[in-house]
């Protein structure tokens, strides 16, 4: 069967796959102030943290439009996936939904499902993987469907910012009770609850003490690591991408380990320097 993987945006798929015809990206829109941008392959991270730096406004993101969903699945595979941003944080998995039952309103020649990451960046990216691998064994859309899911399930995200503002700025951070003073140069160590929202799990003094912190927490909490890829997106940060690649492996043997720069809206949230560990 021929299969499509459809995701957005804020997925940070590896390089060689980002040409790939089984796969396609839909972009979110990016606004800091009067600048507006779509999120897609002309994105310059340089350029868009210069701007936030300069904007004394907060950026802000849009998704895409169920239409814009819609023509995406208007292909000739049968199977085909879309992977999302979590329905907690973005209105991209709502669009995706509507985008699907609008072409099947007219279309009944291809299976499509529709996945809510309850995660983010790497994790999107896990996802997006994990439904390749599948397809190239062979296996029913059903089953895909159902070990797509339960992965999802199993599957944690981390991160650590050196900047909170954006996720607090844009009513992100609703699940978090107190953060700690910036002031202080105090850095929370964040995680994912199973609904998709964002917890703190711990914090450090400096953002070097935070991020050991965050290598000791995935290595402890990993099931089962040399069946995992352990995957790890960045923010202008590839030093500390690979530094706490090493503090973790150290103490957990992955199959394999990817580190992948942040597009736009991942960059946008993560701000500069933040590393983001999904696994």
């Amino acid at each position: 069967m021929s299969y499509k993987i459809v995701v957005d945006s804020c997925c940070e798929l590896p390089d060689e796959l980002k040409k790939d015809p089984r796969f396609e990206i839909v972009p979110l829109g990016i606004e800091v102030g009067d600048w507006r941008i779509q999120d897609d392959e002309t994105f310059n991270q340089a350029e868009f943290l210069r701007r936030v730096a300069e904007c004394p406004e907060c950026p802000r993101s849009s998704c895409p439009s169920p239409d814009r969903y819609k023509q995406s699945f208007d292909c000739d595979a049968e199977h085909i996936y879309v992977v999302t941003l979590s329905a907690n944080l973005s209105g991209s998995h709502n669009s995706a939904v509507l985008g699907k039952n609008l072409y099947e309103e007219k279309h009944h020649d291809k299976k499509i499902h529709v996945v809510d990451s309850k995660s983010a960046s790497g994790g999107e990216a896990q996802i997006a993987l994990k439904a390749m691998e599948l397809e190239e064994k062979g296996l029913a859309f059903e089953e895909i469907v159902q070990q797509l899911e339960a992965f999802r399930d199993e599957m944690n995200t981390y991160f650590v910012l050196n900047n909170l503002e954006t996720l607090r700025k844009n009513g992100r951070l609703t699940g978090v009770k107190a953060l700690v003073a910036s002031t202080l140069n105090i850095k929370p160590v964040m995680g994912a609850t199973e609904e998709g929202t964002i917890i703190q799990l711990g914090q450090a003094i400096g953002l070097k003490k935070a991020l050991q912190k965050m290598a000791d927490i995935v290595a402890r909490e990993t099931a089962n690591p040399q069946k995992k890829c352990l995957m790890i997106t960045h923010c202008n940060n590839l030093a500390k991408a690979e530094s706490v690649r090493d503090m973790i492996l150290a103490k957990a043997k992955f199959a394999e380990a990817r580190i992948l720069d942040t597009a736009g809206i991942s960059s946008m949230y993560a701000n500069d320097g933040g590393i983001i560990i999904a696994v």
